[in-house]
């Protein structure tokens, strides 16, 4: 049988990636031989414990890679360097000497596996609901919404990073092209219309627990969290009135709790793993100079005085790092412990997208989104020009602050062609905005 590449895992080890794996709070039935389960075994009448544990695998792949896709683009961003073992990380991310990036090292293969992974899986999950009598046409309505949903999520990741993808998957030997940014994000759209749809029908239930949308766990609140997506998604493709009607239905609230959404999910428990951009606090006893997050200077200099997000988000380390003739004087502070949850689309955010479609059609409603954010973090409300192109310079600089190592600055910066205003760090360095797709999806 061919395999999928690193398109998605291969299909024989598919369920046993899905049983193995574990995410806080959920808990398995017993059932037949859960080690070595077959395809086939979901893919007809399965169960409703079968497919709860394939949305157990959902939400355990929708984790993987986050590390190396958030320190790499945040390289590339100059928000921060990764200072460990692998030389990579100082060489070819940075363009050093004019090296260029590979398309088959980790950072090109990593997350385009990582989100192909929790793809499949999501797809396999609708082909088993639609292949079994087990479950009632709402709790198949719950399932499929969730399903579209996070595969237009992770399609969204994907194309931040890659600036294309590949849609169709669901075949593996019979794979859809790779589609440019605008191509990919219309069918992204329609996937997250469909999921809504679903989500929406009378009666739609969920059979099956969730463990990082707490407060998102039904198919009502789920579709907050579909049409905040949506707004996302509209937004990147330059459709602000369409981001505008989709935050009306989301959780989006520019009074509330900037903190609300859900949430990737970890663990120290057998089966599962734990935040992958965590790192230590340093000491002058235990430096750890060999495995932290070192913050951009440029991040620490830029900042407006008294802005909580520097504080909050990173420390002065004993001594500065240094590496390949960088240097840094902070290191992360952005999660507390090695199974803190990272956001996947909070409230903050939204508030962000809001105040950024509102630029050149609604001044004052663009002023109130960026000023929610300012205050939140200690600073006067906004006094400067308020032209369009000097609102898009502040909205960039707060979704900068706001948004500090998680995987947006880089998409940011291309979106506006922006990217040649990074700061070069060594003479022959070179600034690359997107990873290169895979090698293997090439052929």
């Amino acid at each position: 049988m061919r395999t999928f590449k690193i398109k998605t895992i291969r299909l024989n080890h598919l369920l046993l990636a899905l049983l193995l794996v574990g995410i806080t709070s959920c808990t398995f039935e017993d059932q037949v031989d859960p080690n070595n389960p077959s395809l086939e075994g979901v893919l007809t009448d399965a169960s409703v414990n079968q497919l709860n544990n394939l949305v157990v695998g959902v939400e355990s792949a929708m984790r993987n890679s986050l590390g190396i896709q958030t320190t790499a683009s945040g390289t590339m961003a100059r928000e921060l360097y990764l200072f460990d073992a692998d030389p990579r990380n100082t060489a070819n991310i940075l363009g050093k000497n004019g090296s260029t990036l590979e398309n088959g090292d980790f950072y090109a293969t990593g997350p385009w596996g990582g989100r192909y992974r929790a793809i499949k899986n999501a797809n396999v999950l609708i082909q088993s609901v639609n292949n079994t009598s087990t479950v009632t046409a709402q709790q198949r309505a719950g399932y499929i919404g969730f399903a579209e949903t996070v595969i237009a999520f992770e399609l969204i990741e994907v194309l931040k990073s890659y600036g294309k993808a590949r849609i169709d998957v669901v075949d593996p030997d019979n794979l859809g092209p790779v589609l440019d940014f605008s191509a990919a994000m219309t069918q992204v759209r329609a996937m997250l219309d469909s999921g809504l749809n679903n989500l929406n029908q009378a009666g739609a239930s969920f059979a099956f627990p969730l463990a990082g949308f707490s407060g998102f766990d039904t198919p009502s609140t789920f579709a907050q969290f579909n049409r905040g997506v949506q707004a996302t998604a509209a937004l990147y493709d330059g459709d602000k009135s369409a981001a505008l009607t989709a935050l009306t239905a989301s959780y989006f609230d520019i009074s509330g709790d900037i903190t609300i959404g859900p949430k990737h999910v970890f663990s120290q428990n057998s089966g599962d793993f734990t935040n992958g951009v965590y790192k230590g606090a340093s000491t002058v006893a235990n430096p750890n100079n060999g495995d932290q997050i070192i913050v951009h200077n440029s991040f620490i200099t830029d900042a407006e005085a008294g802005d909580t997000r520097v504080t909050s988000k990173t420390a002065v380390r004993p001594s500065p790092s240094v590496q390949d003739l960088l240097t840094g004087t902070h290191e992360t502070r952005l999660y507390a412990t090695n199974v803190s949850p990272i956001d996947m689309l909070r409230n903050e955010e939204l508030i962000l997208v809001y105040a950024e479609a509102n630029i050149g059609t609604n001044t004052t409603e663009a002023l109130a989104g960026i000023n929610r954010v300012r205050t939140e973090a200690g600073l006067a409300t906004y006094s400067g020009a308020t032209d369009d192109a000097s609102l898009v310079t502040e909205l960039l600089n707060q979704r900068r602050y706001s948004l500090w190592c998680e995987n947006h600055r880089m998409f940011d910066l291309r979106r506006y062609n922006l990217s040649n205003t990074l700061p070069i760090d060594r003479a022959g360095d070179v600034v690359y905005n997107e990873f290169p797709i895979p090698f293997a999806e090439n052929n």
